[in-house]
């Protein structure tokens, strides 16, 4: 699935072909992963997109109706599993299973392509947006150390599954969460309120880390991630634990180990991340 990294790479990417252009039309093909079709079919056309921002793991397209009278609204696409969006001229070949074509003013199209079908569409109106964005918690990168701790300290809950809860930290997926639990050198089944505050600051500046140096390298493509230009990411080959299970670990030469923790496949060091001890019973 797409993460923080891989989502603001492709929000960088359409930034210049979509900032300023007006939608003309839109058309779909397949609509059970869209909230409202009709809506999108009917408010869409004739609005200008007038920003392109992330949220989370949502691409989100900031658009002024065509009436200036009216507030406001906001396109959320989700890339779920599969998803990819890329601008095209009308002329290039269609990919299999591109289920959404949104027509700009220019002759281009912005293509949504899904083979599983796992993402998201729905519009938000200004009035909702408050209530939408306070399902999510705070972003990974703009979220201050102080408040990282403090939302960390004191829960009794393993800190992998606080990481991807995204009521926690909107954005954090498996790959970037077993890689920042690795360079801070925790283990993923520790609970949160066993870490000391030395170890919350060091998975802090590890997470960060992490996510900026993916983003530079334009996220990883392990499956079928490709950046708004239709290209693969590189941060794949920067992976120390994720997916490398019986390799050994970079730093020590341990085998990479892979259990499951908070429902996901989890890859860690057991030499690095020393497992949480049982306390005996007297």
């Amino acid at each position: 699935m797409p993460e923080l990294p891989e989502v603001e790479t492709v929000v960088r990417g359409l930034r210049e072909p979509l900032v300023g252009r007006r939608i003309v039309g839109v058309r779909f093909g397949k609509t059970d992963f869209i909230d409202d079709p009709i809506a999108l079919g009917e408010r869409l056309p004739g609005s200008k997109i007038a920003r392109v921002e992330r949220y989370g793991k949502f691409v989100t397209l900031a658009l002024e109706p065509l009436e200036s009278a009216q507030s406001e609204f906001y396109f959320f696409i989700h890339l779920g599993m599969t998803g990819q969006l890329i601008s095209r001229s009308p002329y290039e070949p269609v990919a299999a299973h591109t289920h959404a074509f949104v027509e700009l003013d220019d002759g281009r199209e912005l293509r949504y392509t899904d083979i599983r079908r796992f993402g998201r569409m729905l519009l938000v109106a200004e009035s909702e947006k408050e209530k939408f964005n306070g399902k999510l918690g705070r972003d990974p990168l703009e979220i201050s150390e102080k408040d990282f701790i403090a939302e960390f300290s004191g829960r009794r809950a393993r800190v992998k599954a606080l990481l991807l809860d995204q009521s926690v930290l909107r954005g954090m997926g498996n790959i970037y969460t077993d890689e920042s639990l690795w360079r801070a050198r925790i283990h993923p089944a520790r609970l949160a309120a066993n870490l000391s505050t030395p170890q919350l600051k060091a998975l802090y500046r590890a997470m960060r880390q992490v996510l900026l140096t993916a983003i530079r390298m334009r996220g990883s493509s392990i499956s079928d991630y490709l950046d708004a230009e239709g290209l693969p990411g590189a941060y794949q080959s920067r992976h120390r634990v994720y997916g490398r299970a019986s390799k050994p670990c970079p730093r020590c030469g341990a085998a990479i180990r892979r259990i499951v923790v908070a429902g996901r496949g989890t890859y860690f060091c057991p030499r690095c991340q020393m497992a949480p001890r049982n306390k005996k019973r007297s």
